[in-house]
């Protein structure tokens, strides 16, 4: 700060400590600076010399006033006897990742930020981590949120820099007055000035001496209208371009607001209007616009810089933010009028969405980290609850940044929540708020009906119910009396609102018409589904305190008995069936009102339980003296089962969909705990207190087949007899549940544990399942936890995953037993799974198909009567009555299903008896057998049974009626106190073991007759072959031996036989090429065809893309491709064109008519440009879907026969030199006759011309032929195929005529093989031999097509092509722009060569190509010159230093010591110490992959067969690369062609090195390239995802300064961290505004692009700008399942052969055919913006 400016600070410091009060003055300096820094410009926002004057003029002064002296020296002063808190307090951002433990926090909300995390003990304990919603802060160093470890390192008591809150928070008097008044001031006018509503005017103290005519328009951001609505808006209202309507829109979807324009009142009342008409016309309702004085505006922007300063003072000493909580929470002298901090939370909802995210920000920093503090500000929170609530809900923006989001800091703290609880009584206030707020959807009955409702303002009302969770979180372990009686107060007010629910939404059975309009149901399943863990909750804190428990029950009673939802609308009447009276009401499901929704019901029986469990049932009649009418309690749960089973049996079809969701959700794991299971409880308790006679008969009366089953007579009509059926179906079932369900702790002697592991076991008898399914499909508690962990490793074992899918849980083989097949909460489909599985594996076990029901707990005392319902006369007579319909009659009257649950209840009774005999009772009362074997009208229960086995529709039925009737004859065993042994033998008999065993010996009986008929047969045909052979033996002596599949046939007598199967592809000495007759078959048309030159074309699909694959200088700017000649790869493969294919073969007509109706109807679909991009010609194979854009014809192999005594001879005058000489001759030659004028002069100078210069026709002297001919369909497909790589690998338009074309056919060529060979190097795999068929297939259809190719192009521009090619190796061709040797990729060099070569033999008048042996000589030469040029190149550019020593003798050393002495002397800068063997080690390890690449060339080109050991794996680099020299006729040491050809190099080598680009290349190295080159990988990932979240968390946007959610996205190709899909880091690439990714991309992949979104947990793939999918993460969690978007939060590791499958990926180029295939199958109706990631 200048010196005059400091002594104007001291003055103005010095004039306000004078005062008494500072508040008049500080108000008449803020009236005049602030308007003259903030908005005194079109643009609200302040530069950084505004911003600097904001600090020198404003906050500066207020520092001095406040330290009283230089802020800097008195801030040191501060910190040296002040230390910063033991909370940590950080507030998270939108996406922040949070952790929670699981073992030690106290509820789930309590969490740590990454750096508490990573320094806590909770690290090595079981946690989640989740991405935050924005708004809450770490809870590190919460004594109340953790168990253990509440504090990490940094925050420990006695940490460095942690001080005892207490000990420091004094401060210096004078200090303290000064921080107390100035805190007094600023603060007030920062509330006056954030709820100031007068848009014109100024407070009167804050007047300005002048006021400038200048208005705001200001835009406020609202929910319902989107981007675009807005940027339309603008556009049209005030007159701005597109950038600027952008800019506007995102500021005020960020900020809140925006001033859009700056003017005189008029003109800013016209913008509003017409804003205000513009957004109309989009959205019924308009936008929100005021008109700001500018002075107004400048004193709301400085509030909230305030609110900013605020945060920072109160962090430099815990004096400073308890004078600031005391200011916030001072009374005002008004009693009517609020605290400061009232004020803002009564505002807030008025707050803009920048303003209340400072204020939230603030009371997080100050008011929640003082213990006290947060005391008092949560007493103030809960007296203004109400009124926030219907703030927020008349609100339009995110609970996150409403005040009311707080709530889960106050209410999850146990202390705060029962002072809360117990001052406030704030579960009553909390409920009443609700109420408030729903009491517009009750109906004359004061029930809730919610037809009609507003969906958004009910989800708003439904966030209430979480407070109501949070606030019971944490049950007390001591009571008062005061928190027992507001706790009973507050259950009360529970017990009003579900009274209120209680018979809500009555449905009726519609008749005759469907109905017509679908009711409105899904608004009461989600007040169920909120109030789940809080019916479970009241219960839980109920059961703390046996009063609590038992007053609660008669509250709840009491509750029950005064509902008059559904009374009954006929008198008593008696019932008779069996000799049994039952005295009830009639009520028919079927005909009646009836409701799903019964919460004081199963409430009700929830508590009995409890009370049961407690043992404090004993004392319910000291508080229901009139004990319980347990007919009423039952009645409403069991009408609810039978709706639920009258839907099951299609009664209800009429009622629509609406009913059939009801019943789903009813029976759903998100609701059945607190609604079906409590209805089944219910009845429980009903049969355990009724008669269980009368029970039944009220089951039957309710289900209405009482007279089904009490007459003899039915119906006739056959839909009613289904519905019968199908009822009496569902009723069994119920009674199997009653009777059997008893894994519930309080009905039985179990634990929650069991009651898991129960789950558990049924759930993976129907399949294994993964940890997420498991989950997913148990019920969890208030803290979302399922106990699965606890029980999981009891009853199954892990199955890790493979490279794909996810890890399952195999159930282990000792828990089968305990699997039942009716099983409560099995649906209709997976009792049916379960029951097939079951069964199945009991086939293969050969332990029959009978599926027992388990054996049962026993019932505790109070329910133990249960069991007498399984005894019963009217059950029994049930039993019989089904049994017997099934014996004598037809089978209308039956199902089987009815039959399996009849033997399921009667081996329910037989082995309750078998217990109870088994438990050496003196008396057993239950004689279930007994009454079984009682013979009524000549005929027992049993002895239908026993005629159950002989009725054929029950065949799948008869193992579990032999095990029935097994059981009943050891109770009888057992009864009549037989021995122990022959029980046991009884009782260890297999079922159905006998009638197994007959079936065994019958089935190996028939297989051994089978087998012996086969070896009959087998044995005559044997005979009658013999006989043939004998017969026509002549005929098998006069023919040749059979050949192998595809082996020419050669005589025996060939002189040439040896040289004709050598392994050698070049020179005099090459094999002959393996020419198969290829009949293919097209997939089209399934015809098939013989690849013939001649006949109609048979093309491959195939896919071409630019790719980056193989680059050594990654993130190069790639050249400007419409001017680019692509003559020389460069070496550092920067953008190579890769052409693959899936093997599918076609006709060239037939592809032809698919790709146009392809066209044509792709063109009509639905965002197809989202998955194909027709200008680019894409299509889907027919057959295997993957991506293709072009095909390649085939093209049939010519044999290449050489006459080997001829090729000797030529070999003799067609030496290297002589070759080279002659091909010079004839460019000179060709070029004289294609041009004017004549170069002699200049090639007569050329040292390769001898002294007898060759005639320019020399070179066809040695062989010549007619060109091949291919039909006019080949030659178009060569053409489509040629022009598809040209387009895609420049990226231009198609242009068949082009130069290039050819060159980019032998670049893809050469491209393609690079990859393959890196593939199968990076794999380990041979070089030849391990390609799939497809990719053989299509890397010989690839080169035979690029050799062909140049017959469709111009052959003057291929010989051009060849000249400029060759002069990369011999300079002195006089082609301009020639490339220095280090700056060419010799092997596109050679491809190039090779297959242009042939063009030189064309004459004007006549086609021709070059003889068999003029070809063998030709690629001998050009592979031994570029491979020459490849060792210098190698010499030329490593510096590796030598490693371990070698030995200096040998030849090789001694040629490679030479050649590099040679290269040093042409050289300038090149280091000329390096010993022979080194060089020798550089040489081979750097030619293996020119080498690998050559042999795949030539292979596919000629045909020739390449050694064996390249075949195989175990080869090493040497015995690799001698192979590699024999099959290309190389010398295995390549120095001696520098010795067979010195006269020639020499010249050369000159050329090569004395080029200025080489010196220039050595002294920058960061530019040469290396050989071997380096195979590309994936970057290193960290074990840890938590890792990757810290980096992710440290993550600083380059271009972007705010604190906004970004989305840190790593690419996987280079490691660079992006900042993905935000506005700040948007580029402009070929003129369209694209995000991060996809600008990155481009340059880094090629525009192929693999990123891990790092908040989100998921890999994006990107084929183009436009194109993209998501792909699983390569990291799995301990029970091998990826976790996208972090949803469960388990700890995630990184798995490598995932990650590897990602590299085989991105390596085989597949990346787009995984986008196109993800795409096709994925919905795409609203599809992500792939173009702005």
């Amino acid at each position: 700060m200048a010196e005059g400016e400091e002594t104007a600070v001291r003055q103005l410091r010095m004039k306000w400590q004078e005062s008494p009060f500072c508040g008049p003055e500080l108000y008449r300096y803020l009236a005049e600076q602030v308007p003259r820094i903030y908005c005194t410009s079109e643009k609200t926002g302040l530069s950084e010399e505004e911003e600097e004057m904001v600090g020198t003029t404003l906050l500066r002064p207020l520092e001095w006033y406040l330290f009283g002296e230089d802020p800097q020296l008195g801030l040191e002063k501060l910190q040296q006897v002040s230390g910063s808190s033991q909370l940590c307090g950080r507030v998270f951002k939108e996406g922040e990742t949070t952790y929670t433990c699981r073992d030690c926090a106290i509820d789930p909300t309590c969490v740590l930020c990454m750096d508490c995390f990573q320094n806590s003990v909770h690290r090595n304990h079981r946690y989640k981590m989740h991405s935050s919603s924005g708004g809450g802060f770490c809870d590190c160093g919460d004594m109340e949120a953790w168990k253990t470890g509440p504090s990490c390192k940094k925050h420990e008591p006695g940490a460095e820099g942690d001080t005892d809150m207490g000990a420091e928070s004094q401060l210096e008097d004078g200090l303290m007055e000064r921080a107390r008044m100035l805190f007094q001031v600023l603060f007030k006018y920062t509330v006056d000035m954030l709820v100031w509503e007068e848009g014109q005017e100024l407070p009167a103290e804050l007047q300005p001496s002048v006021k400038e005519d200048t208005y705001y328009c200001v835009l406020y951001n609202d929910e319902h209208h989107s981007y675009d609505h807005v940027i339309y808006t603008l556009q049209r209202s005030v007159q701005c371009d597109l950038v600027e309507a952008q800019t506007h829109t995102n500021l005020i979807d960020k900020e809140g607001r925006r001033a859009v324009k700056r003017g005189t009142l008029q003109a800013c009342h016209e913008a509003k209007q017409a804003i205000q008409s513009n957004s109309e016309h989009i959205s019924l309702q308009p936008l929100r616009v005021e008109i700001l004085h500018s002075a107004v505006m400048a004193h709301q922007s400085f509030a909230l810089r305030l609110g900013t300063w605020f945060q920072q003072v109160v962090n430099y000493s815990v004096g400073f933010r308890q004078v600031f909580c005391q200011v916030s929470l001072q009374a005002a002298l008004d009693p009517e009028l609020h605290c400061l901090i009232s004020r803002l939370m009564l505002c807030d909802a008025k707050l803009y969405k920048g303003a209340r995210k400072i204020v939230h920000d603030l009371i997080v920093c100050s008011l929640l980290m003082e213990t006290e503090y947060k005391r008092l500000f949560a007493i103030e929170f809960a007296k203004n609850y109400k009124q926030l609530q219907e703030d927020f809900i008349n609100d339009d923006h995110e609970r996150s940044i409403s005040v009311t989001a707080l709530s889960v800091q106050i209410f999850t703290v146990p202390t705060l929540a029962r002072q809360l609880i117990e001052e406030g009584n704030v579960v009553k206030v909390i409920i009443d708020t609700v109420m408030e707020m729903l009491s517009e959807h009750l109906d004359d009955n004061n029930r809730f009906h919610f037809q009609g409702y507003n969906s958004e303002r009910f989800f708003r009302i439904q966030v209430v119910f979480h407070d109501l969770k949070y606030i019971l979180i944490s049950k007390p372990t001591i009571w008062t009396e005061r928190l027992r009686q507001q706790f009973l107060e507050g259950l009360r007010a529970f017990l009003g609102m579900l009274k209120c629910m209680q018979g809500m939404e009555e449905v009726k059975r519609q008749f005759g018409q469907h109905i017509e309009v679908e009711p409105e149901w899904e608004a009461g399943f989600s007040i169920q589904i909120q109030l789940r863990h809080t019916l479970s909750m009241f219960q839980d804190w109920c059961t703390a305190d046996e009063e609590l428990l038992l007053q609660g029950y008669k509250e709840c009673y009491n509750t029950l008995m005064s509902c008059t939802n559904q009374p009954f609308k006929s008198e008593e009447v008696d019932t008779h069936m069996y000799n049994h009276v039952l005295r009830f009401k009639p009520y028919k499901v079927s005909q009646d009102p009836v409701s799903i929704h019964l919460p004081i019901s199963r409430l009700l029986a929830g508590l009995y339980v409890h009370l049961c469990r407690s043992g404090a049932i004993n004392r319910l009649h000291e508080y229901l003296p009139a004990g319980c009418d347990i007919a009423y309690m039952v009645e409403y749960p069991l009408r609810c089962l039978v709706l639920a089973a009258q839907v099951a049996a299609e009664m209800w079809r009429r009622n629509g969909l609406s009913l059939v969701s009801q019943v789903y959700y009813y029976q759903d794991v998100k609701c059945r705990d607190e609604m079906f299971d409590k209805d089944i409880i219910m009845l429980q308790i009903a049969a355990s207190k009724m008669d269980p006679n009368h029970f039944m008969i009220l089951i039957l009366q309710r289900f209405e087949l009482f007279e089904f089953f009490n007459r003899s007579t039915v119906s006739r009509d056959k839909e009613l007899v289904k519905q019968l059926n199908r009822l009496t179906e569902e009723m069994l079932h119920l009674l199997i549940i009653i009777l059997g369900e008893r894994y519930i702790p309080g009905i039985s002697n179990v634990t929650k544990e069991d009651v898991t592991m129960r789950e558990v076991i049924h759930l993976l008898c129907i399949e294994s399942m993964a940890h997420s399914g498991l989950v997913k499909a148990l019920p969890d508690n208030e803290n979302n936890e399922t106990g699965l962990e606890n029980v999981i490793q009891k009853v199954a074992t892990f199955k890790k995953p493979g490279v794909s899918g996810h890890g399952v849980y195999e159930l282990k083989k000792e828990c089968l037993k305990e699997f039942n097949p009716f099983f409560y909460h099995y649906s209709k489909s997976q009792h049916s799974k379960a029951e097939d599985a079951q069964k199945k594996r009991r086939k293969l076990e050969n332990s029959g198909k009978a599926l027992p029901p388990p054996d049962p707990p026993e019932f505790l005392p109070a329910f133990a009567n249960i069991v007498n319902v399984l005894n019963c006369d009217v059950l029994i007579h049930v039993l019989r009555t089904v049994l017997r319909r099934a014996v004598e009659t037809s089978g209308k009257l039956w199902t089987e299903a009815m039959i399996q649950r009849v033997l399921h209840l009667i081996g329910q009774g037989l082995l309750e008896e078998k217990q109870q005999l088994e438990a050496n009772r003196e008396e057993v009362a239950f004689d279930f057998s007994l009454k079984a074997r009682r013979i009524e009208h000549g005929k027992s229960l049993l002895t239908f049974l026993e005629k159950l086995k002989l009725v054929p529709p029950l065949e799948a039925q008869k193992d579990m009626i032999t095990w029935t009737l097994q059981m009943f004859e050891i109770v009888k065993c057992l009864r009549e106190k037989s021995s122990p042994t022959a029980a046991m033998s009884i009782e260890t008999t297999d079922p159905g073991e006998s009638i197994q065993d007959k079936e065994k010996a019958e089935r190996k009986r028939k297989a051994e007759a089978a087998k012996r008929h086969r070896q009959k047969i087998m044995a005559q045909m044997s005979a009658m072959q013999k006989n043939f052979i004998e017969s026509h033996k002549m005929l098998y002596e006069s023919t040749p031996q059979a050949q192998g599949p595809g082996e020419p046939f050669v005589p025996e007598d060939s002189s040439a036989m040896i040289l004709g199967e050598s392994r050698v592809a070049l020179g005099p000495k090459r094999g002959s090429g393996v020419v198969e007759r290829e009949a293919l078959t097209c997939i089209l048309c399934q015809e098939e065809q013989e690849v013939r030159a001649d006949s109609t074309a048979m093309v491959l699909t195939a896919c071409v893309q630019r790719s980056a694959v193989l680059t050594q200088c990654r993130g190069k700017v790639l050249p400007n491709t419409e001017t680019f000649e692509p003559l020389f790869m460069h070496p550092d493969l920067a953008c190579g064109t890769h052409t693959g294919s899936c093997g599918h073969v076609m006709h060239a007509p037939c592809w032809q008519k698919y790709f146009e109706a392809v066209q044509n109807t792709t063109r009509n679909r639905l965002h197809a440009e989202l998955i194909f991009d027709l200008e680019n010609g894409e299509y889907l194979c027919p057959l295997c879907k993957s991506l293709c854009n072009t095909v390649i014809p085939l093209i049939p192999l010519q044999p290449l026969k050489l006459n080997y005594d001829n090729a000797e001879l030529v070999g003799q005058l067609l030496t290297f030199p002589r070759w080279l000489e002659i091909v010079l001759a004839r460019i000179k030659g060709l070029k004289a006759t294609s041009q004017a004028n004549d170069d002699s002069h200049e090639m007569a100078e050329n040292p390769f011309f001898m002294e007898s210069p060759a005639d320019f026709r020399s070179i066809l002297s040695f062989g010549v032929q007619a060109t091949a001919q291919y039909s006019e369909s080949i030659n178009e497909m060569l053409v489509v195929c040629a022009t598809a790589a040209y387009r895609v690998g420049l990226k231009v338009d198609p242009n068949e005529t082009d130069p290039r074309v050819p060159l980019m056919s032998w670049n893809t060529c050469a491209f393609t093989i690079q990859a393959i060979e890196n593939m199968l190097e990076e794999e380990g795999k041979p070089l030849f031999g391990s390609l799939q068929n497809r990719q053989h297939a299509g890397l010989k259809a690839l080169v035979q097509f690029a050799a062909a190719q140049r017959l469709t192009s111009s052959q003057a521009v291929v010989q051009k092509h060849f000249t400029h090619l060759l002069s990369g190796l011999i300079p002195d061709l006089n082609v301009d722009g020639t490339s220095s040797i280090l700056d060419i990729d010799l092997f596109h060099l050679l491809v190039g060569l090779v297959l242009a070569i042939p063009a030189l033999y064309q004459e004007e008048a006549v086609d021709l190509q070059p003889s068999p042996i003029s070809s063998a000589y030709n690629h001998l030469y050009i592979v031994q010159l570029v491979t020459m040029a490849h060792v210098v190149q190698i010499l030329l550019s490593s510096d590796d230093p030598p490693g371990m020593l070698g030995e200096e003798e040998g030849e090789e050393h001694r040629s490679a010591t030479e050649l590099y002495q040679t290269v040093v002397q042409c050289t300038e800068g090149l280091s000329g110490d390096v010993p022979g063997w080194c060089l020798t080690d550089r040489v081979r390890r750097g030619v293996a992959q020119f080498l690998r690449c050559a042999g795949l060339f030539f292979s596919c080109l000629t045909g020739v067969p390449p050694p064996e050991v390249l075949s195989s794996n175990e080869v090493s680099l040497e015995g690799q690369l001698e192979a590699l020299c024999s099959y290309l006729a190389l010398p295995t040491n390549l120095f001696q062609l520098f010795q067979d050809h010195k006269d020639t190099v020499i010249p050369l080598l000159h050329r090569w090195c004395g080029n200025p680009a080489v010196s220039t290349a050595l002294n920058d190295t960061s530019s040469v390239i290396r050989y071997p080159r380096k195979r590309n990988k994936l970057v290193e990932l960290p074990e840890d995802y938590s890792c990757l979240l810290n980096q992710a968390c440290h993550f600083k946007c380059p271009r972007s300064a705010d604190d906004e959610r970004k989305h840190p996205t790593l690419c996987l190709f280079c490691g660079a961290m992006l900042c993905s899909n935000s506005i700040c880091c948007q580029e402009t690439v070929d003129r369209e505004v694209v995000g991060a990714c996809a600008a990155h991309s481009v340059n880094c992949g090629a525009g192929v692009g693999m990123f891990l979104r790092i908040r989100e947990c998921e890999v994006v793939l990107m084929g183009s700008k436009t194109r993209g999918c998501v792909y699983p993460a390569p990291y799995l969690d301990d029970y091998g399942e990826t976790d996208p978007q972090l949803r469960r939060g388990n700890p995630l590791h990184l798995s490598p052969e995932r990650y590897k499958k990602l590299y085989q990926l991105w390596q085989q180029h597949c990346i787009m055919e995984e986008i196109a295939r993800s795409l096709e199958v994925v919905n795409v109706m609203f599809a992500f913006d792939w173009q702005m990631l």
